[in-house]
């Protein structure tokens, strides 16, 4: 299946400047083209599905400190509010036996949503967890290795490239996160 995806613009790297006007096909979890948005809808347009954002279209972030985030902070469920808060935790306060490995699978899955919220395509690994690890891989964020280079990670959308990306408004909040092609978080 092909789909259109028609923003304000389309930022090819991170940090590069805007292509007003210009719109991405993704074709099954890969980028077909990347170009002017009347130039592809010419190619594809009847036989794509076309969505419409209102803001730029980015490669998404890339999160250096992934493996803390989700193997050293604890993202509590909104029914443990009552004995462990709303707020991330770290440190003291997660240790001990009650933190097993199930909970902080629970946790990983919970950390990496909100990491999709932001637009986060990719973040940084090891995981040594075992239920980490299996929530970051059932996520499909994509785990970089470590060592990360100093400054922003270079990435860029490319045709042919996997079709990860983030949809920022003006104000820089996240509107959609794909990856693979599949949406995984919009914001509602």
């Amino acid at each position: 299946m092909l789909t259109i995806h028609r923003v304000r613009a389309v930022r090819l790297t991170e940090g590069g400047e805007p292509d007003a006007g210009h719109a991405v096909v993704v074709s099954g979890g890969r980028f077909a083209a990347i170009g002017p948005y009347d130039e592809l809808f010419a190619e594809y347009g009847e036989r794509a599905r076309v969505r419409e954002w209102d803001g730029v279209l980015t490669p998404g972030r890339y999160e250096p400190d992934g493996t803390a985030l989700l193997e050293r902070t604890y993202w509590p469920d909104p029914r443990e509010a009552g004995e462990l808060g709303t707020g991330p935790l770290t440190g003291d306060a997660i240790t001990g036996p009650a933190f097993d490995d199930s909970r902080w699978g629970a946790s990983a899955r919970r950390g990496v949503q909100r990491l999709l919220a932001a637009g986060t395509t990719a973040l940084s690994g090891p995981f040594t967890r075992a239920s980490v690890r299996t929530a970051v891989h059932r996520s499909g964020i994509r785990v970089l290795p470590l060592p990360v280079p100093p400054g922003p990670r270079p990435r860029a959308l490319t045709p042919s490239g996997a079709a990860d990306f983030a949809v920022f408004d003006e104000d820089r909040g996240c509107l959609v996160t794909a990856l693979g092609g599949r949406l995984v978080y919009r914001r509602a």
